[in-house]
């Protein structure tokens, strides 16, 4: 079976730090288009937006004097109309769905598990953090502080960050949540401060585990978005520290078990590789507009603009603003869009 090329890039990543960042949602495009066309569309774009940029980033098509070129951009007559794909990750969602995983079931699956006791107490602790107004910046800082203290420890506890240190981040995430009595029930979960430490000690004797980088289920995704039936794929990524070797060979193995082949990943830079800019730019403007939603701001016409680059398998834990931006609601947490890997 011939194989294809998907060149890739991501928006809002800081690697597995999560809270506490300058974005709220992750977004990795995967953009399936020869090397040509891709070079033809940034011709146009630069043809319409006339900067003298070298190299053209979503913020100038986010500026409302290129509003035209960004309807364009995203609309049915761009190159990129049925040929991109984007995958959002809701970050709160996603820090708290592993800390479920880690007390009900496994956190080492790319994306969240399929269990439903993990999924049902990411559910409740996620209306547990807006009703604490910690998410999208809507509480003045005495409010939100607590529970922003708590996401902060969680997302430390799992975190590949002093992975020597085991006993300081189960000590300090066990504390924030002793202080916020109705956390989802985790504390009271038995056995969920030995699964804490038994995370760190693995993290601490295997360098390379790391179950909240958001790019390894993003990376999943887009495999299985274009590699249906086994058809191999190669993923052209902008230059990333965080793809060695060791780590594209563990997703290799990953996706076989699934019945999926990725052949290999090239590294390439943006300014170089126009497809990747292409990948860069669509994943930074999808992950404003989703973001904006998620905020309770969003723009109709570029929520339904975005919507069919989508991958409906993203992870996303507030029901209002995906039902908006995916185009149907989420009835219950098992219907919440999981990537089980």
């Amino acid at each position: 079976m011939k194989g294809l090329q998907i060149a890739c890039d991501e928006s809002g990543y800081e690697g597995e730090k999560l809270i506490g960042t300058t974005t709220d949602v992750f977004a990795h495009a995967g953009v399936r288009l020869p090397a040509d066309l891709s070079a033809a569309c940034l011709a146009e774009l630069r043809q319409r937006i006339r900067s003298p940029a070298t190299e053209y980033k979503a913020n100038h098509l986010l500026r409302e004097k290129h509003r035209a070129v960004l309807v364009w951009f995203l609309g049915p007559s761009s190159p990129l109309f049925r040929n991109a794909h984007v995958y959002v990750i809701d970050k709160v969602c996603y820090v708290l769905g592993k800390l479920a995983d880690l007390v009900f079931a496994e956190p080492d699956a790319p994306g969240l598990s399929t269990d439903r006791r993990a999924r049902t107490a990411a559910d409740r602790l996620y209306r547990w953090a807006w009703a604490g107004q910690a998410v999208a910046g809507r509480a003045d800082a005495a409010t939100a502080r607590p529970v922003q203290e708590l996401l902060v420890a969680a997302n430390d506890l799992m975190r590949g960050k002093d992975r020597d240190d085991v006993a300081g981040p189960v000590d300090a995430f066990f504390a924030a949540l002793d202080r916020e009595d109705d956390a989802g029930g985790i504390g009271g979960e038995t056995g969920a401060r030995d699964k804490a430490v038994a995370l760190r000690v693995r993290m601490k004797n295997d360098p390379s585990l790391s179950i909240l980088d958001p790019l390894i289920p993003a990376l999943v995704r887009a495999v299985a978005r274009w590699g249906g039936g086994g058809r191999p794929v190669t993923i052209v990524h902008d230059r990333q520290t965080m793809l060695p070797g060791e780590r594209v060979a563990e997703l290799q193995r990953v996706l076989r078990r699934s019945g999926m082949t990725l052949e290999r990943v090239e590294l390439a830079a943006a300014e170089t590789e126009p497809r990747v800019q292409l990948a860069d730019i669509l994943a930074g403007t999808v992950r404003k507009i989703t973001q904006d939603e998620l905020h309770g701001h969003g723009d109709a016409e570029l929520i339904t603009l975005a919507r069919p680059y989508l991958d409906p398998y993203s992870i996303w834990g507030d029901r209002r603003s995906w039902a908006r931006l995916h185009g149907r609601p989420t009835a219950d947490p098992d219907d919440q869009p999981v990537d089980t890997g």
